[in-house]
């Protein structure tokens, strides 16, 4: 006689049957909403004839690119990571309200300040357990733990779009005037240029796992710290050299977030099935959604320059 077969044992990579469902609509929730937030900017970027829009609007508009880079981004990432800690769904539907809330009419005032204040508890605390997990996997810290645990920074966008929000939402209300809307500019880029920085670092970690096959992957690591730091001096030293030095700079790394996403799409191309099997190379390719978070946190950046210019 055989001997009896051994129970199977459960997969923590195949997701968890009763999340299923939950987790593939939010999945093709998340997709739909970044595309349609995309598809809404990449129209007012291209107008270049168009007056610059008002600090708080420019700012609302990167907090809204934020959320829906997250929301598409966090959907994709922990639906691979089958959901295995009921907390892994706050990062996709904190996005998605925070993403609603900036919207023209959605809510009172109180309710709007109120989500806000919520992505910037949840990007916190999701900090935290991005955290944790680095340091639960064997041999951490270590670089393999950097490259393969948990992005350590991702959830820090979100927070940063909840801040853009309420500093948005305060500027709508009580539009300062003079020397304190120059001041809440240079404080603004300054958190800016600190978030560009972070940025780029989650992305140097990760293309250099990739190996820089691609000449175009050292754009992400290259213009955004010079971004940076001229986003810093113009903040440190006002000037009209320096905040145009830094504006051009920003509009540019505006643009490489919108161009990163097309790369990455033709990262999805390139695997085995193409587009046709979108739903595996998806959550294999260079995550699609990732890039325009530059172009968020630039806008960020700019809304900061037009503070500190002024009258």
């Amino acid at each position: 006689m055989s001997p009896a077969a051994a129970p199977p044992v459960p997969s923590r990579s195949a997701p968890v049957e009763g999340y299923r469902p939950l987790a593939q609509a939010t999945l093709v929730l998340a997709g739909a909403a970044g595309l349609v937030a995309l598809g809404a900017l990449l129209p007012r970027l291209a107008r270049r004839a168009r007056p610059a829009p008002a600090p708080a609007a420019r700012l609302r508009r990167g907090a809204a690119v934020l959320s829906a880079s997250v929301l598409a981004d966090s959907a994709t990432e922990h639906y691979r990571g089958s959901y295995h800690h009921r907390a892994m769904f706050a990062a996709p539907a904190m996005a998605g309200a925070t993403l609603a809330s900036l919207g023209p009419g959605t809510g009172g005032p109180g309710v709007r300040r109120a989500t806000q204040r919520s992505a910037i508890a949840t990007g916190l605390a999701g900090n935290l357990f991005h955290l944790r997990n680095a340091m639960r996997r064997p041999g951490a810290p270590s670089w393999e733990t950097l490259f393969y645990a948990a992005p350590l920074g991702a959830p820090g966008a979100l927070a940063m779009a909840g801040i853009g929000g309420l500093v948005a939402s305060g500027l709508e209300q009580a539009p300062p005037g003079g020397e304190t809307a120059r001041r809440l500019g240079r404080r603004l880029a300054l958190g800016t240029s600190a978030g560009l920085a972070a940025t780029s670092a989650e992305a140097a970690l990760l293309h250099f796992r990739g190996a820089f096959h691609a000449p175009a992957m050292w754009l992400p690591v290259t213009l955004p710290p010079v971004a940076a730091l001229a986003l810093a001096g113009a903040a440190w030293r006002p000037g009209e050299r320096g905040i145009g030095r830094a504006r051009g700079l920003l509009r540019a790394t505006a643009a490489m977030g919108l161009l990163g996403m097309a790369f990455h799409a033709r990262g999805v191309a390139r695997n085995m099935g193409g587009w046709r099997n979108w739903s595996q190379n998806l959550q294999v390719a260079p995550p699609m959604p990732a890039p325009p978070a530059f172009a968020g946190v630039a806008l960020g950046g700019l809304a900061a320059l037009d503070l500190m210019e002024a009258p």
